[in-house]
């Protein structure tokens, strides 16, 4: 397959007439790679399942992982899914944005957008050109990360066609996301609280100034239990990892130097903390320096992880070293997709 590549700038005020292609390869059944706020996503319409398994074969992903569906106003959720009114209260705090809720599936979703599922994951992105393409579709647009299935995920075009150039048919390029991680996922329960499937920007304390419990599920932290159903995507397999083993130390810069010393590995990389890297220089003068930004800044570590796993794949490492991060705030997204980028390998040191 010949993939067109096309940049578009989100205040072009030719906005419509510049996606008017990509809107009609989603239109009769085609991919397209798009930019949201978060990471880039591999597009199609949710509501066509030969689509939708090809979403699938382009990422090499299993078909049991499902799809998010994007949505260009919140209230269209309606066509797809059952709401309520703690989905439209969601909505009004957090919607155009980084935050996805499952929600009872309508038959207007086929099962091989949802995985199988009897529910659907809505999302109605920020990002101005994905909310354009969805409203020029006409229909939602089932998007998962553009990556090939368990690597990091895209934060901006080149990862894209990295990944995606002869897999699909577009890919626009918008620049680099926003954020850097996917958005959160939320399941609604029958009391009206929340469980957090999947942790991004809008933090558990956000939620809570709209409703009243949030249940952060086992799997954000752990391993899903065995038999366990997977309702979001992320939870199930080995996700954003590298080719080379990436190992997590809970400890501070003076012990992992230790560590890695009697370690004696040979052609390694370390993701450090900014305040760290001189310490690591000295002491390990043979390894690969990334910088992670400020041990406190969550929000740049948030949009350099994906970018940095990257650029270290495309070396060949023998091993990652990187830090365990807090399980509070944003840290928390951060945790969830490096203890699955590290197969959940954590020393505490």
């Amino acid at each position: 397959m010949k993939t067109k590549i096309i940049s578009v700038d989100k205040n072009d005020g030719k906005l419509e007439e510049k996606l008017t292609e990509a809107a009609a390869i989603i239109k009769r059944g085609g991919l397209v790679v798009f930019p949201t706020e978060t990471v880039y996503g591999l597009g199609a319409d949710a509501t066509n399942k030969e689509a939708a398994k090809k979403i699938f074969a382009a990422k090499g992903r299993p078909s049991d992982n499902p799809l998010i569906i994007h949505v260009s106003e919140a209230k269209h959720a309606e066509k797809y899914a059952f709401t309520s009114e703690t989905y439209y209260l969601l909505a009004k705090h957090f919607m155009p944005g980084p935050l996805t809720v499952i929600l009872k599936s309508r038959d207007s979703i086929p099962k091989e957008t949802r995985g199988g599922l009897d529910t659907v994951a809505v999302r109605c992105p920020e990002n101005l050109i994905a909310r354009t393409l969805i409203a020029l579709s006409g229909t939602p647009i089932a998007a998962p990360s553009a990556n090939l299935s368990g690597s990091p995920s895209p934060t901006n075009a080149q990862h894209v066609i990295d990944d995606m150039n002869g897999r699909v048919d577009m890919i626009i390029d918008g620049g680099a996301a926003d954020f850097g991680l996917e958005s959160t996922i939320v399941k609604i329960n029958a009391d009206d609280s929340l469980t957090l499937l999947r942790p991004g920007k809008i933090t558990v304390s956000d939620l809570l100034q709209v409703v009243d419990f949030v249940h952060v599920a086992d799997a954000v932290t752990d391993k899903l239990a065995e038999g366990e159903i997977a309702l979001s995507p992320g939870m199930k397999y080995r996700h954003y990892a590298p080719k080379a083993p990436v190992l997590l130390l809970d400890a501070n810069a003076d012990n992992a130097i230790k560590y890695i010393k009697n370690a004696d590995s040979k052609n390694i990389a370390i993701i450090s903390y900014t305040e760290d890297i001189s310490d690591f220089k000295n002491e390990l003068p043979g390894a690969a320096i990334f910088d992670f930004g400020n041990r406190d800044d969550e929000i740049q570590q948030a949009k350099l992880l994906f970018s940095i796993l990257r650029t270290a794949d495309k070396r060949d490492f023998e091993i990652i070293y990187a830090p365990l991060p807090k399980k509070d705030g944003v840290g928390l997204a951060i945790y969830n997709r490096m203890i699955r980028a590290a197969a959940h390998k954590i020393i505490k040191i």
